[in-house]
């Protein structure tokens, strides 16, 4: 029995700080790849492509915990084809984020007591474009942070002048396709910053607001009248009917009937609507067509009046009431009041939960309004965008995401792109003196005299067009022939509807061009092959991420605390096809830990004189050896195969159990006891080609601590452009697996006994292993003494306890000579515990043995399973018992 290696100096490892300290060379590692051109996409490269475009985030942001845990996905995706061979873009921007960048430049011009309204249209978007040359910058510079392989020099902006005439460009067809119209439609309003705003921007809450019931119509109840209820009191100016459930016995004799409104001088029409639910409420509902998206539909199914009572702040207008210019808020008291007065409210103030839709922008209550708006007409385009799906053109990961995807194309609304503001893509539509109207596309000159439409297109129109508009559509270039349709897009579930399903209806409307077509020769025209769709970021304790909760985490803390590689880890580590993830600092901390024990094994096999050289054969190896080189082909195997299916967690969890408990806290033990010996050579060999294999691997997800590793290690010029690894040929060698398993459960059983006894881990005691030829372990006599602390037994060696260990070919008995240190009530204590487990799966398994109905029904294979688990446990019941039973007598 030997004792371990003792580490010399290298090198190698000399080259390494003394440790992992990822704040001192995380921003001259990320540097040197950029200066070095790694990321640097070459349209002209004869390798095969693979391309990604970065879901642009929002030029007034920063990046939050969704976005790093986007990015760690995106990089690790495309640092790990770049490694295979393929020519990589990742091609990074941002959005202009018309109504978020609008309202910070429009507050900072408040602070200094001015509005955009004083410097116009034209300044004022000057002034926008200085905020962002100043501003927009705090995204990139994190982006670094993390590590982000993108293609720099093709950085986007969705108003740079070449984004902009996309999207004039393809406006122009959608128009001329008729695909894009005017009409007065229901529209999510926003009373504070003026606009309609998309269904994205609304944020729904529970509110507790008051229902009143009132009455219309006669105050004589012979007389034709009806109840009705309401939260938003005010709408009732602009009502102009009450509708009932057609088979509504109730008001069958009022359909059709009008009722005197109470404060107009028009009539109320009452009609007949399934839409109603007889049973909610009275079964009668006011009908305010202008202001509700339901009782729009059904003025629309009756023919009715639509009054807009509501102007662009949200003040009461044309009712030609005491109403008029009374803020919304202020008219629901007033309207209640006024009605209290004629004796018309049923019941008063009733509380009332229910939810209402929120500005995410500015905070308060949307208003639904009708409104002059652009819509495009989208049936055609999402029945494409929903078939480029079906037809397997575009795959969905997860496939369970699938319906809800066609769910949403199959059903979906016409789409409100204008919006009122000035900062954004200008409509590039043309109004005449006598109300023509004509679409001016990016070569044509509009005609003399006429205006520009004022509105401007909502921020998802340009998003959109992202995947081709950041590649040079429409202009036939090379980076569209190279990598277009690009290979993958990741994007949260939660805005799978709102652009993944605009990109791919535009995508595949642009797809007959042939600027697009004639180089994309690698398959059908859809903007991306796959959709890599993951869940929310939820706390530890699995509850949204939320500024009102006060539990978001803003990921550069954790960069500045744990390190890059830590964050990146836990992200992936959590991340799965459609499914949500819950992080907390427990688990940064445990991921920089990690890279700590990654460092220092690196080190440990460097100061051992580890270093790149050709592997002996087979049988010139250890069982350790070929043990460890077989298991890393098994999760090369299984980290190839996770995230060719995007399975990131299954990949992370391969590798981090690797090379945690397999490779340092086995392996490397053993490796110092072969380094003591004459296996040295071929030891130095194998770590070497271990650590060059693992951290290859886990360079995608953790750059920067394998980068300074792996160029120690190998002397190579980077991990960025190293080959990953292939097949090894090393096949799984099951003598040596089951060898260096018997090893672990004997070193494990004989560690359990120490710590029962309460012997320290280096105290070193005789033993004698009995059984270990016959176990066929007799190659592993040293690595169990120096991993158990065992040595050789002197002359008239006298064990005073022993440990039996069962193992795949026998029985290894352990005896020891602990001469005073053995507790043996604490050894009589474990023996009683091991016993009782015994006993307790040994009435078990004869329990079932003897269920004459168990036997009848269980298939024959579960049968001889549990035969075999009562024979082992009856042996281990009278093997403890005789243990016991030779304990000293007063323990």
């Amino acid at each position: 029995m030997t004792d371990s290696a003792q580490p010399t100096d290298d090198p190698g490892a000399s080259a390494l700080p003394k440790s992992w300290d990822p704040g001192e060379v995380e921003s001259a590692l990320y540097q040197g790849w950029v200066d070095a051109g790694y990321f640097t996409a070459d349209p002209s490269s004869p390798k095969p492509p693979y391309s990604i475009v970065l879901p642009p985030p929002n030029v007034t942001g920063s990046l939050h915990m969704g976005h790093a845990l986007d990015h760690t996905v995106m990089d690790v995706l495309t640092r790990r084809k770049r490694m295979q061979g393929y020519e990589v873009l990742w091609l990074p921007g941002m959005d202009h984020a018309g109504i978020a960048t609008q309202s910070v430049v429009e507050k900072q011009l408040a602070a200094e007591g001015k509005s955009k309204e004083e410097f116009g249209r034209e300044l004022f978007v000057d002034k926008v474009w200085d905020w962002k040359r100043e501003s927009g910058g705090t995204i990139g510079a994190q982006m670094r942070r993390i590590g982000d392989g993108v293609d720099w020099s093709r950085d986007r902006f969705t108003m740079d002048e070449g984004l902009s005439r996309a999207v004039r460009t393809i406006f122009k067809r959608l128009y001329d396709a008729d695909l894009i119209y005017q009409a007065e439609r229901l529209v999510n309003w926003s009373p504070v910053l003026e606009t309609a705003i998309s269904d994205l921007e609304v944020k729904y809450s529970d509110v507790e607001g008051e229902l009143v019931s009132f009455r219309y119509g006669s105050m004589n109840d012979d007389e034709p009248h009806i109840v009705v209820a309401t939260t938003r009191m005010e709408t009732m100016l602009g009502d102009t009917a009450v509708a009932v459930h057609p088979d509504d016995d109730r008001y069958r004799a009022l359909v059709g009937q009008t009722l005197v409104h109470p404060f107009l001088d028009t009539r109320i029409v009452i009609v007949a609507d399934a839409h109603v639910d007889p049973e909610f409420g009275t079964g009668a509902v006011k009908v305010t067509p202008a202001h509700d998206p339901n009782d729009f539909e059904i003025g629309l199914r009756h023919d009715l009046p639509m009054p807009s009572i509501l102007d662009t702040r949200g003040r009461i207008v044309d009712t030609g009431t005491r109403f008029d210019g009374m803020d919304r808020f202020e008219a629901r008291v007033a309207v209640r009041e006024a009605l209290a007065e004629q004796g018309r409210i049923v019941a008063e103030k009733r509380p009332y939960l229910h939810s209402v839709g929120h500005s995410e922008r500015s905070g308060e209550p949307i208003e639904p309004r009708l409104s002059l708006q652009w819509w495009v007409r989208v049936e055609s385009l999402a029945k494409a965008a929903g078939d480029a799906v079906r037809n397997g053109d575009t795959v969905i990961h997860p496939k369970s995401l699938e319906p809800r995807w066609f769910a949403w194309v199959d059903d979906m609304h016409d789409w409100c792109i204008s919006r009122q503001l000035w900062w954004g893509h200008r409509i590039p539509i043309w109004h005449g003196p006598d109300g023509q109207k004509v679409c001016v596309g990016p070569d044509e000159t509009p005609p003399e005299g006429w205006e520009q439409d004022p509105d401007v297109l909502d921020t998802w129109f340009s998003s959109a067009l992202w995947p081709f508009s950041t590649m040079g559509w429409p202009d036939r270039t090379p980076e569209l022939e190279k990598f277009y349709p690009t290979s993958v897009l990741v994007t949260g579930y939660d805005i799978l509807f709102f652009w993944v399903a605009r990109m791919m209806m535009f995508g595949t409307f642009v797809g007959d061009d042939d600027v697009i077509t004639s180089g994309a020769a690698r398959g059908p025209q859809v903007p991306f092959e796959n959709i890599f769709l993951h869940g929310l970021i939820r706390d530890e304790f699995g509850r949204k991420m939320s500024k009102s909760k006060g539990n978001g985490i803003d990921p550069l803390d954790w960069v500045e605390t744990f390190g890059a590689d830590a964050l990146r880890f836990t992200l992936a580590r959590g991340a799965s096809p459609g499914g949500d993830l819950s992080i907390g600092e427990d688990a940064a901390r445990a991921s920089r830990n990690f890279a700590t024990k990654l460092f220092n094994a690196t080190k440990f096999a460097l100061m051992n004189g580890a270093a790149p050289a050709p592997l002996p054969t087979s049988d010139a190896l250890t069982d350790a050896d070929r043990w460890i080189l077989g298991r890393l082909e098994e999760v090369r195997a299984e980290v190839d195969s996770a995230l060719d299916g995007y399975e990131f967690s299954r990949a992370c969890e391969a590798m981090y159990h690797f090379a945690w408990d397999e490779f340092c806290d086995w392996y490397l033990e053993l490796a110092k006891v072969q380094l003591s010996g004459d296996a040295g050579g071929p030891t130095n060999a194998v770590l070497a080609a271990v650590l060059d294999a693992l951290l290859k691997l886990l360079h995608p997800v953790m750059p920067f601590v394998t980068e300074t590793l792996w160029k120690t290690l190998t002397g190579g010029e980077s991990l960025v452009i190293a080959e990953w690894p292939e097949p090894s040929g090393f096949a799984t060698d099951a003598t040596a697996v089951r060898r260096i398993t018997d090893m672990q459960r004997l070193v494990t059983e004989v560690r359990r006994f120490r710590s029962d006894q309460g012997l320290g881990d280096r105290q070193r005691v005789p033993a004698r292993l009995v059984g270990i030829g016959d176990a066929d372990l007799d190659t592993q006599v040293a690595a169990v003494a120096s991993l158990a602390w065992l040595t050789e037994p002197a002359d008239g060696f006298a064990p005073s306890a022993s440990v039996e260990v069962r193992l795949s070919r026998g029985t290894v008995t352990v005896e020891l000579d602990t001469s005073g240190t053995v507790d043996v009530v604490a050894e009589r204590r474990r023996l009683e515990k091991d016993l009782a487990a015994a006993q307790k799966e040994l009435a078990q398994t004869t329990g079932k043995l003897g269920n004459d109905a168990f036997l009848a029904k269980a298939p024959e294979p579960v049968v001889e399973k549990i035969r075999a688990r009562a024979q082992l446990a009856a042996e281990e019941v009278e093997r403890i018992s005789g243990r016991l039973a030779g304990l000293p007598a007063g323990g």
